[in-house]
């Protein structure tokens, strides 16, 4: 994991906002949300099971966050790196990843060794200037 020092920490706007206006960077709500707490992901790079993202974690301050006039306070963007596994599993859950009823592999490794840093660190902070350039915030 990379964690960024950012502008948008500490910065809020409202979820239906976000939402709207990070799409045309790919971002999209994590799986792994709470009413009262989240993160935003977008793949900076995908080759072979490997998978880097930016992640946007964020705290619920008012509202759920299954509404879209949540207003959400966002914490430090970090770099993360999921590996994995291609190919079919030999398990007992093979049969449903088979069928299409599990949708998601666990990854092998949640927060994978992460080469040339730099290179990432980088990109990251382009992709989250897209966003403070894009997303309206607000002082509430």
């Amino acid at each position: 994991m990379i964690k960024l020092e950012s502008e948008l920490q500490g910065k809020r706007t409202y979820f239906g906002e976000m939402t709207d206006h990070s799409k045309s960077f790919g971002f999209t709500l994590g799986g792994a949300w709470e009413y009262h707490a989240g993160y935003f992901d977008t793949v900076l790079w995908r080759e072979s099971g490997e998978t880097i993202y930016v992640r946007l974690p964020f705290n619920v301050v008012k509202g759920m966050l299954d509404h879209r006039n949540a207003l959400i306070e966002f914490e430090q963007p970090y770099i993360i790196k999921h590996v994995v596994h291609i190919g079919l599993d030999r398990d007992a859950d093979s049969l449903l990843a088979a069928t299409g009823f599990a949708q998601f592999q666990e990854p092998v490794d949640r927060d994978g060794y992460i080469e040339d840093k730099s290179k990432w660190e980088l990109a990251g902070k382009e992709m989250i200037d897209c966003v403070l350039n894009a997303v309206p915030f607000h002082r509430t």
